[in-house]
């Protein structure tokens, strides 16, 4: 498995080992991580799980790097860029994280968000980077915002593996064109929130 190696002030965010399998089975076993899915996943879902986000970096430069907070965890979670192949928005690059539950509140979802989206303009190149969110989830849509994507008012879908009529089903889209990105070290970029 190939995969760039980044590193922010706080974070190292890596390709996936193995070892990354048991915690994140923890958090994906975790309901207040999965309270904007349909369901937590059991050992067997989470481990297909981890092995498509892991799988991504075969595919490109970019996937979803596993998350180290150096001294604290070798493994908070995930963040980072994988394609999205089906439904409306297809096709595209999302961007998409999960953090478990102790590394809430730190800022490490928005700093690993960063690291991903200059990796994604600027070393591989992509016009455009996409997410799509329920919309009760404001911590994400938060996350979204602090990183300049852009909510697309007309860009509102139903989500393809949500079942219908289930609340979670409608999901909002947010979207940044690397021309419209704001990339670190500008001064634009520091007035950021």
């Amino acid at each position: 498995m190939a995969g760039a190696v980044l590193r922010t002030e706080r974070l190292v965010l890596r390709p996936w080992r193995a070892e990354d399998r048991e915690p994140f089975a923890a958090l994906n076993a975790d309901p207040q991580v999965r309270r904007f899915f349909p369901a937590v996943l059991s050992r067997a879902e989470s481990d297909d799980n981890g092995d498509f986000l892991a799988a991504q970096f075969d595919l490109h430069a970019y996937g979803p790097w596993a998350v180290e907070v150096p001294g604290v965890t070798l493994f908070a979670g995930f963040c980072g860029l994988w394609d999205v192949t089906q439904g409306p928005v297809a096709p595209a690059v999302e961007i998409g994280w999960r953090l478990a539950r102790e590394f809430w509140g730190r800022g490490y979802a928005t700093e690993a968000a960063r690291a991903a989206l200059a990796f994604g303009f600027l070393q591989a190149a992509l016009p455009e980077v996409v997410a799509f969110v329920a919309p009760g989830n404001r911590p994400s849509r938060n996350v979204m915002d602090r990183i300049g994507l852009i909510e697309d008012p007309d860009g509102a879908f139903d989500h393809p593996r949500v079942a219908d009529g289930h609340w979670l089903k409608r999901h909002l889209l947010y979207r940044l064109r690397r021309s419209a990105w704001t990339p670190p070290g500008s001064p634009a970029y520091e007035r950021l929130p």
